[in-house]
């Protein structure tokens, strides 16, 4: 079995955090979260902030009508939240064109992306929570699970981990490899 190198977890996460696709992410969910407080309530309701792309801010809207009046006040929706922000934005883009669309992304039902993942298990045994005393027993009691979650899987052909099987068909690898060769 190849010796593995394990990273504390806000090591892990640090790495994660500082990745530019995440840091966007962030910066989204933070326009998300301030939208209403920034256009009001009334302009809220009629628009769907849906993405950021270079530098620019896609808004789905209601109708064209709310498109062409929310045109005239880009600059100063951009401004408020540019303050408020400092995302760096330069434009905003209005289009009823995106709004049924949005309605899709917004709503979509995460079970159902989780259904069809590729790390997903198809048939997991359900952990058992069991009262720890202390961490280490609560760890013991966990890693023991995962391994007999895990006996029964194919192996990685890279690393020979034990791997879910739509990780496999999708990437020839389990995921960490197949993101090492993504790189």
């Amino acid at each position: 079995m190849p010796s593995h190198r394990f990273n504390s977890l806000n090591h892990v996460l640090g790495a994660i955090e500082h990745q530019e696709n995440w840091q966007s992410r962030r910066q989204f969910q933070k326009l998300l979260a301030c939208w209403n407080e920034v256009v009001g309530l009334a302009v809220a309701a009629q628009t769907r902030p849906v993405e950021i792309q270079r530098k620019v801010l896609q808004v789905a809207t209601s109708s064209p009508a709310w498109a062409q009046n929310l045109a005239f006040e880009r600059h100063l929706i951009l401004t408020k939240l540019n303050d408020r922000l400092a995302l760096g934005l330069k434009d905003i883009r209005f289009s009823a064109a995106q709004w049924q669309m949005g309605d899709r992304l917004f709503k979509t039902d995460s079970l159902s992306l989780w259904q069809s993942h590729p790390s997903r298990l198809k048939n997991p045994t359900p952990f058992t929570s069991a009262a720890a005393t202390d961490p280490q027993t609560a760890f013991r009691s966990w890693a023991q699970q995962m391994r007999s979650r895990s006996q029964h899987l194919p192996l990685c052909p890279t690393c020979h981990c034990p791997t879910p099987e739509g990780e496999l068909v999708r990437w020839s690898a389990c995921a960490l490899c197949a993101a090492k060769q993504f790189r």
